[in-house]
C-alpha cells in the first residue's frame, strides 16, 4: 500500500495555514455601530461564468440541478430549453467519491464510458455517438481540460447534453461531439467562507488526500477565491498497477454593478504506471472477460500526462435587457507514453504491439457576444449573437515495434516479457488547426411566455495549416417549447452535429501499408442530422422526462478493395430516453433512467460497434429515520449486448453491476465531519465494460473489480 507522500502533507499544512489567515481577512472593514457606512452585500451563488443570475440552483435531493448552460442561449431552467440536458451537481460528485469526470455520467442513462483509441483516454458514447474527453468543454470553451483524464475535485458541475449541438456549442476541435456535448463548470467561492479536507483510502490501496478552500473579501464582499488541491498516489486493485495524480487550481471571480469577471488557472499532473490496458480479439467470438485483478499490460508500460490550463470571462450590461460577454482561454499540455495493449485471437492468446509516442498541445480559444431583451407588441424576442475563434497546435512523433508484434500468455494467464525494440522509423504527426464561427438566434416567447420557439444559425470554418483543409459548413437549429403547465413542458427540435471533413490518408494499413488512390483528398465538413420530441415533468421535488430521437450521420473509411478512401456508408441512431431524479418520498432520493438505441448501418441493417440496444442506471439514497445523519445508497447499472466488429459476429455479453454505500454526517469537536464508504461492483463480476471508443474500432476494455471506497470530509 502507498502512503501520503511528505510532498502532499506538506501542501496540505501550507493550504491550512493559508486558509486560517484568510479566514482572519474575512472580518468587516468597517464597523456600522462606529457610523461608518458600508456597501451593500453583494450576493454569490457560485456564478462559474460572470453571469449575473449565476448558477441555477439545486433541484430537490441536490444531486442535479434546475438547470444550466444551453450553449450560447446561456443558462436556462430545464422546463424552458428544447434540448435533454441533465446537470450533476458538487454534492454529488462529492458524496458519490467520484475520482474523474468520467465517474459522473454513469449516472446519465444516455451515456456510457470507453476508452480512447491507443491510449488511456476516456471516451463517452451518448447516445451511441463518442465525445472525446478532449472535446469536453470548460465553462463553455473548448480544448481547455486536459485531454485524457480530468479530475473530478476541478469541478462544480457536468452538464450533460443529450443530442447534438453544433449551433449551441460549436463543433467540437476533436472530431467527436456529433451525438452530445459534455461541459465542465469550474468552483467559486460561495457566500460562506469554507474549509474542508478531505482525507481517503481504497482496497488497491490508492490513498487520497483534498483540500478545498474559498473566501470573499472586501467590505460588499465582492471579490471570491478558491483553492483545490489533491494528490492521490498508490497501487490500483488491478495486479502491479499505479497511479499518480496531482492537481491544482485557482478560480477567482469579481462582481460590482454592471460589471462581473472571473477567472481560472489549473494544473494537473497524472502518471500511469501498468495500467490495466484494452484487448483487440482478432479471430472469433468474443472469450469471456478474465480475473479484472490480472494485469494484461506490461510492467514497462506508462502514460504520463501534465496539463497548465486557464480562462478568463467577463461580462457587462450595456442596457437594462442587453449584456455583452467575452472569454478567453489557453492551454499547455504534454504526455509521453509507452504501451503494449495487446490482441487476443479466439483461443485467447494474447499478442503484444509496442507503440511509444510523445504529444505537445498547445490550445487558444475565445468567444465573444451578446444576448438581449426585447419586445414587438405581447411576442418577446432574447436575441444572441456570438463569434468564436479555437487554434490548437500539436506534435506528435510516434514510434513501433515490430509490426507482427510478440505472442505470449494468455486472457487468463498473462506474462511478462522484454519490450521490443523499436523501428527506427519516426511517425510524424503535426497539425494546427483552427476554427472559427458566427451565431445568431432569436427566441421568440408567445402566449404570456408559455410557447416559446427558438430559431438559428451558426456558420462553422476549419483550417489546418498543417493539412492544406479550409472549408466551412452551416448549421441551423429549431425548437418549441410549450409549458402545458407549470409541472410539463413539451418539447420538439432539429439540431445539427458538425465535424470537419477527413483528408483521405497517403497508406491503408501498417507494416507494409498500401498505397489509397486518392490520397490527400480534402472532404468537406459533414453532420450529424437529429430531430427529438420530448416531456418533461417537474412536480416540485420530483422531476423527469420522456425524449425520443432520429439522428443521421455519413461514415467514410478507405474501402479495402478499391483503394478509394470516401463515404462509406450512413449511420442513424434512433432511440427512447427515459430519466428520472430527485425525491420520490421524503428521505428517499431516485436518479436516473433507461434507453434504447437502434444505431444501424444503413446499407447493411447491422448494429454499430459498441451501442447496446438497452441501458438503464438506478441510483437511490434513503435517509435512515432512526439514525439521523446517516443515508444509505445504492447504484445498479445495465448495459444490453455489443458488437466489437461492424459484422456483428463478435458479441459482448451484456451485464449488471450493484454498487452500495453509506454516508454519515456527524459532529466532531464542535466541527462538521462526514465519512463516506462505497462498494463497487459488489459481486465482483468480471465482464468487458465497452467495446471500441473510437469510430470504426473494436478493442475492449475490461470492468474494474470490485473496490472499497472510503474517505472523511472535515470542515472547520
Amino acid at each position: 500500500m502507498h502512503h501520503s507522500t511528505p510532498r502532499s502533507i506538506l501542501s496540505l499544512a501550507v493550504l491550512a495555514a493559508f486558509g486560517s489567515t484568510l479566514h482572519a481577512q474575512t472580518a468587516p472593514a468597517a464597523d456600522a455601530a462606529q457610523g461608518v457606512t458600508t456597501l451593500p452585500t453583494v450576493t454569490v451563488t457560485s456564478s462559474a461564468d460572470a453571469s449575473a443570475g449565476g448558477l441555477k440552483p439545486p433541484y430537490a435531493g441536490g444531486q442535479v440541478a434546475r438547470g444550466g448552460r444551453v450553449g450560447i442561449l446561456g443558462s436556462q431552467d430545464i422546463m424552458d430549453t428544447p434540448f435533454s440536458i441533465t446537470n450533476y451537481t458538487q454534492q454529488l460528485i462529492q458524496d458519490q467519491q467520484a475520482a474523474s469526470i468520467g465517474d459522473v455520467p454513469l449516472n446519465d442513462p444516455a451515456v456510457r464510458v470507453a476508452r480512447g483509441f491507443g491510449n488511456y483516454q476516456q471516451t463517452y458514447f451518448v447516445r451511441g455517438l463518442p465525445v472525446f474527453s478532449d472535446d469536453m468543454a470548460y465553462n463553455g470553451l473548448y480544448g481547455l481540460l486536459p485531454r485524457q483524464y480530468l479530475a473530478a475535485e476541478l469541478v462544480e458541475r457536468v452538464e450533460v447534453l443529450r443530442g447534438a449541438s453544433a449551433f449551441l456549442n460549436g463543433a467540437a476541435p476533436g472530431g467527436s461531439g456529433l451525438g452530445g456535448a459534455i461541459n465542465v463548470v469550474p468552483k467559486r467561492a460561495p457566500n460562506q467562507p469554507l474549509n474542508e479536507v478531505t482525507l481517503g483510502v481504497d482496497s488497491g490501496g490508492q490513498g487520497y488526500v483534498a483540500a478545498d478552500i474559498a473566501r470573499r473579501f472586501g467590505p460588499d464582499r465582492s471579490t471570491g477565491v478558491r483553492v483545490n488541491l489533491a494528490h492521490r498516489d498508490g497501487d490500483t486493485p488491478v495486479d502491479h498497477a499505479k497511479r499518480e495524480l496531482t492537481l491544482a487550481s485557482v478560480g477567482l471571480d469579481f462582481h460590482t454593478g454592471n460589471f462581473r469577471v472571473s477567472a481560472d488557472v489549473g494544473y494537473q499532473n497524472q502518471k500511469l504506471k501498468d495500467a490495466q490496458p484494452s484487448v483487440t480479439i482478432t479471430s472469433g467470438p468474443i472469450p469471456s472477460a478474465p480475473d479484472a485483478r490480472k494485469n494484461l499490460g506490461q510492467t514497462w508500460n506508462y502514460s504520463n500526462e501534465r496539463d497548465t490550463f486557464g480562462t478568463v470571462r467577463a461580462e457587462y450590461d450595456i442596457a437594462r435587457d442587453w449584456t455583452v460577454w467575452g472569454a478567453y482561454g489557453l492551454r499547455n499540455g504534454s504526455e509521453a507514453t509507452d504501451l503494449s495493449n495487446p490482441n487476443a485471437n479466439a483461443a485467447g492468446e494474447l499478442n503484444y504491439l509496442r507503440f511509444v509516442g510523445t504529444r505537445e498541445d498547445r490550445i487558444r480559444t475565445g468567444e465573444v457576444g451578446v444576448r438581449g431583451q426585447l419586445k414587438t407588441g405581447d411576442i418577446g424576442h432574447t436575441v444572441v449573437f456570438s463569434a468564436a475563434t479555437y487554434r490548437g497546435k500539436t506534435d506528435a512523433p510516434s514510434q513501433f515495434a515490430n509490426f507482427a508484434g510478440i505472442t505470449a500468455g494468455t486472457l487468463t494467464h498473462p506474462v511478462a516479457i522484454d519490450p521490443p525494440a523499436l523501428d527506427p522509423f519516426v511517425y510524424q504527426t503535426r497539425s494546427d488547426t483552427k476554427t472559427q464561427s458566427y451565431a445568431v438566434s432569436d427566441t421568440v416567447s408567445l402566449l404570456q411566455d408559455t410557447l416559446r420557439v427558438t430559431l438559428g444559425a451558426r456558420s462553422q470554418s476549419f483550417k489546418d495549416d498543417a493539412g492544406g483543409y479550409d472549408e466551412s459548413k452551416v448549421t441551423p437549429v429549431f425548437g418549441v417549447v410549450y409549458k402545458v403547465s407549470k409541472a410539463v413542458s413539451v418539447y420538439g427540435s432539429y439540431v445539427e452535429g458538425l465535424v470537419k471533413g477527413d483528408i483521405a490518408p497517403a497508406t491503408f494499413g501498417f507494416g507494409p501499408a498500401l498505397p489509397v488512390v486518392n490520397a490527400n483528398q480534402v472532404f468537406k465538413p459533414y453532420q450529424t442530422k437529429q430531430s427529438e420530441l420530448g416531456l418533461k415533468l417537474d412536480l416540485g421535488r420530483f422531476g423527469g422526462s420522456v425524449s425520443v430521437y432520429d439522428a443521421r450521420k455519413p461514415t467514410y473509411a478507405v474501402d479495402p478493395t478499391t483503394l478509394v478512401f470516401g463515404q462509406t456508408d450512413k449511420v442513424s441512431n434512433r432511440g427512447i430516453e427515459l430519466t428520472v431524479f430527485g425525491e420520490a418520498m421524503p428521505g428517499l432520493r431516485v436518479l436516473g433512467g433507461g434507453g434504447y438505441t437502434r444505431a444501424k448501418v444503413e446499407s447493411t441493417g447491422l448494429q454499430s460497434i459498441g451501442v447496446p440496444k438497452f441501458q438503464m442506471n438506478l441510483g437511490a439514497e434513503w435517509d435512515v429515520p432512526a439514525v439521523p445523519g446517516l443515508a444509505l445508497t445504492s447504484r445498479v447499472m445495465y448495459t444490453g449486448k455489443q458488437y466489437a466488429d461492424s459484422a456483428n459476429t463478435q458479441q459482448v455479453p451484456s451485464w449488471t453491476t450493484l454498487g452500495i454505500g453509506a454516508r454519515y454526517a456527524m459532529e466532531i469537536g464542535g466541527k462538521d465531519f462526514t465519512l463516506r464508504a462505497r462498494l463497487d461492483n459488489l459481486t465482483n463480476r468480471n465482464y468487458w465494460a465497452s467495446a471500441g471508443g473510437y469510430p470504426g474500432a473494436g478493442y475492449l476494455t475490461l470492468g474494474d473489480p470490485r473496490t472499497f471506497t472510503v474517505s472523511g470530509t472535515l470542515s472547520f
